[in-house]
């Protein structure tokens, strides 16, 4: 089997990875588990890091492991003119007997893991492609939450943003007679989910907090407006806001996927609120001021959501089974039960469903002020949080983090560079 990751990491994409380890071993159809280092591009590479030879104290860190450091991830997408790259790919796992193609990803890598079940077949190779979720975007599925209700990386990141506004409100209530307003950007890019998790901080709506999705239906002038009638009514203002909220032009630059890449643009659009309310002026002394949090959004794993912990851990073992029954063209997925107590489910959805599909924040999730967001969202994603905090392995006060011992698979075939990287 071979596993492979794609994409921005998340707090627990390490643990999904975990769940395919330890449940291979398990299994008398997987012989060994090899993880493309620095996902695709590790295969195309033929570097592929054995970890069925990993100690299991290793594998076992993985729970408590953020971001993708111990096989790495990629931005590198197979794109239909790429044939060589397929080609290659085909010949590494023929090269190594591999039955079982793992992909954890988003919609992109779901993509790719149908369009190599797709080619397999054509080629007569009996090669059995599965996708696991993952993004913190929570953007991979449908808007009615039927092929996937959650992602797994959302709840974490949901939790971070919880905290952060709790902490935040407590500066900003301190500080606030010389700097009333502070402005939070969000990740999320074109969808909302991320910035409506600040709203987790304050159910019962008492903090002057103000959320602006990219969706929310507003300009410059009515978000400066509205800040402006929570100063004189509160005297201070939280102000979260997405880093996709259209403010114009920010210079942005696209990754491989053709998706924004918000951080590397030549302003934020936090920056770029800050200063148009200090240019128009705010309805209280002292100035407004931004804080752009970064990647530690995906990375911060004293924040990671237990809920979600669980969750990736067992996507990945369902996603090593449904490999292992020969159930190929699917992804593994997380469905919430219907009642009034939160229950998630297991199941497989296929590939092609899921790549062919993208999904919108619900509009009606968006309060008609377009400022924050609706109690429905609230009951969707309060469970995700779960009710504590994570428990991390120290050494000297220092987070004890898995490390992989470099122990490769034989190489095979020639050396080859991947087709996108060649001049």
């Amino acid at each position: 089997m071979v596993v492979a990751q794609s994409g921005g990491p998340s707090p627990v994409i390490n643990n999904s990875l975990r769940g395919i380890i330890e449940t291979a071993r398990e299994l008398n159809e997987i012989v060994s588990v090899y993880g493309g280092r620095h996902g695709i591009e590790g295969v195309l590479r033929e570097e592929l890091l054995d970890l069925s030879a990993q100690p299991a104290e290793e594998v076992a860190l993985l729970r408590t492991t953020p971001a993708a450091g111990s096989i790495g991830t990629c931005r590198y997408k197979l794109k239909p003119n790429q044939q060589e790259d397929f080609d290659r790919v085909i010949e590494v796992f023929k090269a190594h007997d591999v039955g079982y193609f793992l992909y954890i990803g988003g919609n992109d890598s779901m993509d790719t893991a149908n369009k190599m079940a797709e080619l397999a077949a054509k080629r007569g190779l009996e090669l059995t492609c599965v996708g696991v979720p993952k993004t913190i975007d929570n953007d991979v599925g449908d808007s009615e939450f039927k092929l996937i209700d959650h992602t797994p990386g959302y709840g974490s990141v949901a939790k971070y943003w919880m905290h952060g506004v709790q902490n935040a409100n407590e500066e900003n209530a301190g500080s606030s007679p010389a700097d009333p307003v502070l402005v939070m950007q969000a990740m999320g890019r074109k969808i909302g989910f991320i910035p409506a998790a600040a709203r987790l901080a304050d159910p019962g709506r008492e903090m002057p907090l103000l959320i602006y999705l990219a969706e929310s239906p507003c300009s410059l002038a009515q978000l400066a407006d509205q800040v402006n009638d929570k100063l004189r009514s509160e005297g201070r203002a939280i102000v979260v806001v997405s880093e996709g909220f259209d403010v114009g032009e920010l210079g942005e630059v696209k990754d491989s996927f053709g998706h924004v890449m918000f951080s590397s643009s030549n302003t934020t659009v936090a920056q770029t609120v800050v200063n148009y309310l200090n240019k128009v002026g705010l309805a209280a002394k002292g100035a407004a001021r931004g804080n752009v949090s970064g990647t530690d959004q995906r990375h911060s794993m004293a924040y990671a959501s237990t809920v979600d912990l669980e969750e990736a851990y067992r996507s990945g073992r369902m996603a090593a089974l449904l490999a292992a029954r020969g159930e190929g063209g699917f992804m593994a997925t997380i469905l919430r039960e219907p009642g009034p107590i939160y229950t998630a489910r297991y199941d497989k959805v296929p590939l092609m469903e899921v790549a062919n599909s993208e999904r919108a924040f619900p509009k009606q999730w968006i309060t008609e002020s377009g400022c924050d967001v609706t109690d429905e969202f609230l009951r969707y994603a309060t469970p995700l949080i779960g009710e504590d905090m994570v428990s991390l392995p120290l050494i000297g006060g220092r987070q004890r983090l898995t490390r992989f011992q470099p122990i490769y698979a034989e190489q095979k075939l020639p050396s080859y560079l991947p087709q996108a990287e060649r001049k």
